[in-house]
């Protein structure tokens, strides 16, 4: 297998590293090789989060080289926007329908973007979005985004549902395991709405 490469762009308190993490699980226990990295800006203030998880046979870095992702992943529509750059030509990408007004717009340091719907047309015209907010409260905890995203994740990359589901097994544990049903649920309703 070719080394594939993800990544996932959002603020800080979005759960990106989680979902990351998650993916990470699953290619490992496909027994391939996974190399991740992260990057946290002013994460505890809202700022960007961004990691990359790299999987193939042998993967020597864990660095995504710019314009060679296979799939991006947005938590947030300006930084599916501000990441456009990173996805490889003919690579698909999920975004999470909301906009996050940066610190720097609400303090009036910086303008809005001005026609974001139409520069993410533009820049990932073929990207698929998901309203994970709404989705997670559906599921029953809007705190569930997250798992709804990497629900959607699931279909793009190729692993089998089974292995997600064991890695969620294996990462809501202890104290967390009582959230595993929730989350499970907030997968499947991620996976749900990319799949129609």
């Amino acid at each position: 297998m070719k080394t594939y490469n993800v990544s996932f762009a959002g603020v800080g308190g979005q759960g990106i590293l989680l979902t990351a993490n998650l993916l990470g699980r699953v290619a490992a226990l496909a027994g391939l090789d996974v190399k991740k990295s992260e990057i946290h800006g002013m994460a505890q203030r809202g700022g960007s989060v961004m990691s990359s998880v790299r999987f193939g046979k042998e993967v020597a870095s864990p660095i995504v080289p710019e314009g060679e992702a296979d799939l991006l992943v947005a938590f947030d529509k300006l930084e599916a926007l501000r990441s456009a750059h990173l996805l490889k030509k003919g690579g698909a990408a999920v975004i999470n329908d909301v906009y996050l007004t940066p610190v720097t717009v609400s303090s009036g340091q910086q303008a809005e973007v001005a026609d974001l719907a139409a520069s993410l047309k533009k820049a990932l015209k073929d990207a698929l979005y998901v309203d994970s907010v709404a989705l997670a409260k559906e599921a029953g905890n809007d705190r569930t985004a997250n798992m709804v995203i990497a629900g959607a994740v699931s279909v793009l990359t190729p692993f089998p549902e089974a292995l997600w589901t064991k890695a969620m097994e294996e990462t809501f544990t202890g104290p967390k395991a009582k959230l595993l049903d929730l989350n499970k649920k907030a997968f499947a309703l991620g996976r749900a709405a990319v799949s129609k």
